[in-house]
């Protein structure tokens, strides 16, 4: 039910044009996925969701395990039908979530154990409880339960979370046994290059549909989020999606891509949406500023989503001033769109040929001059 086919590739770079084909639509990459947390993407209609242009987004396990609870979701049919979203989805195991926003009580290589922060209640997480959640999702893709440590751990400390999450992988694989769902492994390593290609190699000999790098964007220099990348991509397999958890700035996707990556998600579209910030090109528009208050330009006049064909900068400005949700819902919508449009336009470069040209500066402290 799943394939992954390359479509075509940059010669002077490792990016590649690909095709993910999943139970619920293929997936066309290099491609930015919206997250949706709690099954919504936050303040934006399904409706509308799919208008930006998104084919395949995230939820998160963690999240729906503690509202409204997997039973409840697997008693509609499933999260695609819950939240009434036909593509595909991708749901996050959690470990992130677990390990950043959760009191821990304990961890071991048994799991992990928290208090629940809605209720208090203990809530034992093991690497077979977040498959088990994620089919009871009945989500297009689980991706395996690991231990992402902080930046500032100790070479020891993420050496043991890498060891940890290999073991967790192999109990994940064994727990999984849905057809229908690809069950995705996730690459660890901190900034330690030598445990991200010993992990590396470790999760690729699993085989599996596909692969993440994990841990990223979680306090550390993003010059080290460009290194290990650049590193860690081309050890993973050739013929399986590649998926960079976490990212999604115009800048570090396009370095990423050019060393092969595939897949992205991050929440900064819809957050900045929900502050009143606006993603125009790669710039970020504050539409609070007084100089919007008479500008009755679109907010970007090449952008095809409902704020900018609809209406003017100095509404949109109205609206976040008057603190009215519609204002945050548009920006938002312009956001996803506006980052959507970019990885279309990467993909397009791809396949004509001329990626390196138009994209590829960006590897330079200097912008690209691109025409999307």
């Amino acid at each position: 039910m799943f394939d992954f086919q390359i479509k075509a590739q940059c010669p002077n770079t490792n990016a590649r044009a690909g095709c993910f084909v999943t139970p619920h639509g293929r997936v066309l990459t290099p491609r930015f996925m919206p997250v949706g947390t709690l099954g919504t993407v936050k303040g934006v209609s399904s409706s509308q969701l799919a208008e930006t242009g998104a084919q395949m987004i995230l939820a998160n396990t963690y999240h729906l395990h503690l509202q409204p609870g997997e039973a409840v979701v697997h008693a509609a049919g499933g999260l695609h039908k819950f939240m009434g979203w036909t593509g595909p989805i991708l749901t996050d195991s959690g470990g992130f979530q677990v390990f950043s926003l959760a009191q821990l009580n304990k961890i071991d290589d048994q799991g992990v154990s928290f208090r629940n922060p809605r209720d208090g209640s203990h809530i034992h997480l093991t690497p077979e409880k977040a498959i088990a959640i994620q089919m009871a999702l009945r989500s297009d893709i689980a991706m395996a339960f690991d231990q992402c440590p902080p930046y500032q751990a100790t070479e020891n400390d993420v050496e043991d979370a890498c060891d940890r999450t290999h073991h967790w992988l192999e109990r994940c694989i064994e727990t999984h046994d849905q057809p229908d769902q690809a069950l995705f492994g996730i690459v660890q390593g901190g900034c330690f290059l030598h445990l991200r290609e010993k992990s590396a190699q470790t999760v690729a000999s699993f085989d599996l549909p596909g692969i993440a790098i994990g841990g990223v964007s979680v306090g550390e220099p993003i010059k080290e989020i460009h290194k290990l990348v650049r590193e860690v991509a081309p050890l993973l397999p050739e013929d399986r999606p590649r998926y960079l958890m976490g990212i999604g700035t115009f800048r570090e996707m396009t370095i990423a891509v050019a060393n092969g990556i595939d897949l992205f998600d991050c929440v900064l579209p819809t957050r900045l949406g929900r502050h009143g910030a606006a993603l125009v090109r790669d710039e970020r528009w504050n539409l609070k500023n007084a100089c919007f208050r008479e500008d009755y330009q679109p907010l970007d006049q090449t952008c095809t989503c409902e704020a900018c064909t609809t209406y003017s900068r100095a509404y949109l400005h109205h609206l976040v001033r008057s603190g009215e949700l519609l204002g945050l819902t548009l920006l938002s919508l312009h956001n996803l769109t506006n980052l959507i449009r970019f990885t279309n336009a990467i993909r397009q470069s791809i396949i004509e040929g001329c990626f390196s040209e138009d994209f590829a500066p960006w590897k330079s402290d200097s912008k690209a001059h691109h025409t999307w």
